[in-house]
């Protein structure tokens, strides 16, 4: 599925969300831009350039991964989460998004699908190794504040290669 980072305001809503969120949620599809990039400033150039790269590296998730929706953006509205995990479940792709800021939330607890509970992974951004267990059951408290509307967070898994 094509999915596709838009200019901002956005055409057709007016919307202005970051760089960041927009590529996170392009990247569930087959990352594309649809923008006039001499807009851009240099910072968001660069943002787009990293954002390509981190595709390229890891984009076979994403195509031939197990996709698992974990939090609907149809049942919660402002919200929505899911995870791409390898067939032999050594890696994953995780992805949080949260359309709107409420006053005074709770750290953000996210759970994780399809990983091999018997299994140990490194989080990108957390120190030392993970269950799959207690990703899947306990969940992971989220690191990024998450301040302000149209916020995401992009995690990569690994198998730990020692526990």
């Amino acid at each position: 599925m094509g999915s596709h980072v838009s200019a901002i305001p956005n055409h057709q809503t007016h919307r202005k969300a970051s760089m960041k969120m927009r590529g996170d949620v392009a990247m569930a599809g087959n990352l594309g831009y649809e923008l006039d990039v001499t807009t851009l400033s240099e910072a968001e150039k660069q943002e787009m350039k990293e954002q390509i790269s981190f595709y390229k590296e890891h984009r076979k998730l994403v195509q031939y991964g197990v996709f698992h929706r974990i939090l609907s953006p149809f049942e919660t509205q402002n919200e929505a989460a899911w995870i791409f995990v390898s067939p032999e479940q050594d890696e994953a792709l995780y992805f949080y998004y949260r359309v709107l800021d409420r006053a005074n939330l709770k750290k953000k607890k996210v759970l994780f699908k399809g990983l091999d509970s018997a299994k140990y992974y490194n989080v990108s951004g957390y120190e030392g190794v993970i269950g799959g267990d207690e990703l899947m059951n306990r969940g992971l408290y989220l690191k990024d504040a998450l301040q302000g509307d149209y916020q995401s967070v992009c995690l990569v898994l690994k198998e730990a290669q020692s526990v």
